[in-house]
């Protein structure tokens, strides 16, 4: 029921019902005693630390249960003088094992509401018991190990531009590695732990147009290609959109004619919508465009050319997407003539994206999952208990419940 195995010695078991208590004292056998709690390995008695303490176990039924037992500290060649390991436990931790592991599965699968109820532990305590899971999980397997496809971005955990870097891979769908940070050298950590053999193996890396992300990823995978996200280029379309709109409207406002201003007002939505979704009265307000000002509409069909690319694959989308740049550059429109020089510019990444079919969606898909994390992660101590809670969910580091296999 506590799970201290066959190199433990229960000595006695004390029941208080008034306190609703169980406490089982231990000691461990002589081969499995004196060892570092860090790296297992046999090292010599330095002396009695701070004596017997407990450890919080699963409950039996109403009851909590502690394991009492002695807390020695040896002395590691490697680590010092640390205290010793516990078969029950992992070092440092206050709760057992498979304390640990039924909380990490229902941080995952429960509210946090019920997981506090349940378990009867403070919300920051579930923090600190997420790291250790994760970093117990990371240590048991490589999560870098397989890696040929890659999605980088970030999300905006709290408000002051406080920023989470992630990376996802694309093959298995999960969270590989996140960190705090907005910049070249947060990610350069990632690439830095990666090593330069399994750099080398990475084919396709997503990102967003960011050039600090395209330099630092594609200096560490030399083999790689990076893909450009297609929201983000046909996002940079429909600003330019606006950015004609506003312009239309104003002219028209200094012309004295504001009917045709109100009209053209309310007509941003049917600019933005895709064709097949437009409403009735959006498909009217578009006709309206199309009758009154053909400037603006040409905006709109440069928009609605640019999305078609990205709808296609191979040599036809790259066809398609050098006669966009052709009709860009000379359709006198300044915002799509800007467009069209950034666009010219990351040519390369965009071809790949079109080439490959990899785009930023799962990634995205990802980030939607961890803005739920970041809100339900609420009240922890540090954004390391953050990312724990992080990996723990989209990263596949959840343990199986304890006595139960873990499923596919």
């Amino acid at each position: 029921m506590i799970g201290v195995g066959r190199d433990v010695v229960i000595e006695a078991v004390e029941a208080d019902e008034q306190v609703a208590e169980i406490v089982v004292s231990c000691r461990l056998r002589r081969g499995a005693a004196r060892r570092c709690g860090q790296c297992d390995r046999r090292c010599g008695r330095y002396d009695q630390g701070e004596g017997r303490r407990r450890w919080r176990a699963l409950d039996a039924g109403a009851m909590k249960v502690f394991i009492d037992a002695e807390a020695p500290r040896v002395s590691c060649p490697e680590h010092g003088v640390t205290v010793a390991a516990v078969p029950w436990a992992r070092h440092g931790a206050g709760h057992t094992r498979a304390f640990d592991d039924q909380v990490a599965w229902l941080v995952t699968h429960c509210s946090k509401s019920a997981v506090v109820e349940l378990m009867r532990v403070a919300w920051r305590s579930v923090g600190a018991i997420a790291g250790r899971v994760v970093v117990d999980a990371r240590a048991a397997r490589d999560p870098f190990d397989g890696l040929v496809r890659i999605g980088i971005d970030e999300l905006s955990y709290r408000r002051g531009h406080k920023y989470l870097m992630v990376v996802v891979d694309h093959d298995s769908g999960r969270l590989v590695w996140a960190a705090t940070g907005h910049d070249r050298a947060t990610l350069q950590q990632f690439f830095d732990l990666l090593g330069a053999e399994r750099a080398s193996r990475i084919k396709l890396i997503s990102a967003d147009a960011a050039e600090w992300i395209g330099d630092c990823a594609l200096a560490a995978c030399q083999n790689a290609t990076l893909c450009l996200d297609p929201f983000h280029i046909c996002r940079w379309a429909s600003r330019a959109l606006d950015v004609v709109r506003r312009w239309a409207w104003n002219v028209l406002r200094h012309l004295d004619l504001p009917g045709h201003a109100k009209q053209l007002k309310n007509c941003r939505y049917a600019l933005w919508k895709n064709p097949q979704d437009l409403t009735a009265r959006q498909a009217a307000k578009l006709a309206w465009i199309a009758r009154h000002n053909h400037q603006l509409y040409r905006a709109y069909l440069l928009k609605e050319q640019l999305r078609l690319v990205f709808q296609h694959r191979g040599d036809e989308a790259v066809a398609m997407l050098d006669a966009w740049l052709a009709w860009a550059r000379r359709c006198h429109i300044p915002a799509f003539v800007e467009l069209y020089h950034r666009i010219k510019k990351h040519r390369r990444g965009i071809i790949a994206a079109v080439t490959h079919g990899l785009s930023n969606g799962l990634t995205e898909s990802v980030n939607t999952k961890l803005r739920l994390l970041t809100r339900i992660a609420y009240g922890f101590r540090s954004t390391d208990n953050l990312i724990a809670l992080c990996l723990l969910d989209r990263g596949s580091h959840c343990p199986p419940l304890p006595g139960r296999t873990a499923t596919a």
